[in-house]
């Protein structure tokens, strides 16, 4: 779900009044072809609103504040727990740690170095990190969608935009983190600093760093095994075809 048509086309008349919607292309980049499928629909999708956004200097989390749905979006903004950063590094970057910080000393400690945001960002990940353990089910009560379609989202590495929102609601962090993850908002505009997984990952403990290094790991090796079955069984069913 996106916000209203009727909704963005007042928003956008008052940011750009003397634009043509051919101007507003242009300057988005986004295709005619595209707004005009999403305002004929009477939907316009989020991603649409937080590149208008961008286009014309607004910042896009005050600006979907102004659509149902996002009220409070602004006022929910605020950084992100060192559980949420953490979530968003990569498992070759925490070995790579791990390792460095074994090599180093007191007086030259290892510094973590992380991907970008963009090569890193996953939701999955992050999800399980603000779960306090009935997080499907509170989510499905408050959307009305069923936990299985949501773990089915997750799975496929992915959350619906009001959900991401509703799932951060729900879970007590900031708002916009949700839609850092699905990669609705960059970073900066969701409140998360430039180096704080950095600053995250360097404030555990040798103990916590090799614990959180095993955890992700375990994770890996269920992923790998169950690829590896899923081939052997696809391999077996192209045997049993001739």
């Amino acid at each position: 779900m996106g916000v209203s048509a009727k909704a963005f086309q007042n928003w956008r008349n008052r940011v750009a009044p003397n634009e043509s919607t051919a101007d507003l292309c242009r300057r988005t980049g986004i295709k005619r072809s595209t707004l005009a499928q999403q305002l004929v629909r009477g939907n316009v999708a989020v991603a649409t609103v937080v590149r208008v956004a961008r286009a014309y200097g607004q910042d896009p989390v005050a600006v979907l504040s102004e659509f149902d749905g996002f009220r409070g979006l602004a006022e929910g903004r605020r950084a992100p727990s060192a559980a949420e950063l953490i979530s968003q590094v990569p498992y070759q970057c925490i070995l790579e740690y791990v390792l460095a910080r074994a090599g180093a000393d007191q007086e030259h400690p290892a510094v973590p170095k992380v991907a970008g945001y963009a090569d890193s960002i996953a939701v999955r990940p992050w999800f399980d990190a603000v779960d306090p353990g009935d997080l499907r089910p509170k989510l499905s009560a408050a959307t009305g969608i069923a936990p299985q379609n949501i773990s089915a989202q997750l799975t496929a590495g992915r959350l619906a935009t009001r959900l991401a929102v509703e799932a951060a609601r729900q879970a007590g962090v900031s708002l916009t983190s949700g839609l850092v993850v699905t990669g609705v908002l960059q970073p900066e505009e969701g409140g998360w600093p430039p180096t704080g997984r950095e600053e995250a990952l360097a404030a555990l403990t040798d103990a916590e760093l090799v614990s959180l290094a095993r955890d992700r790991l375990d994770a890996l090796a269920k992923v790998l095994r169950k690829r590896e079955q899923d081939d052997k069984y696809d391999h077996a069913l192209l045997e049993n075809l001739g």
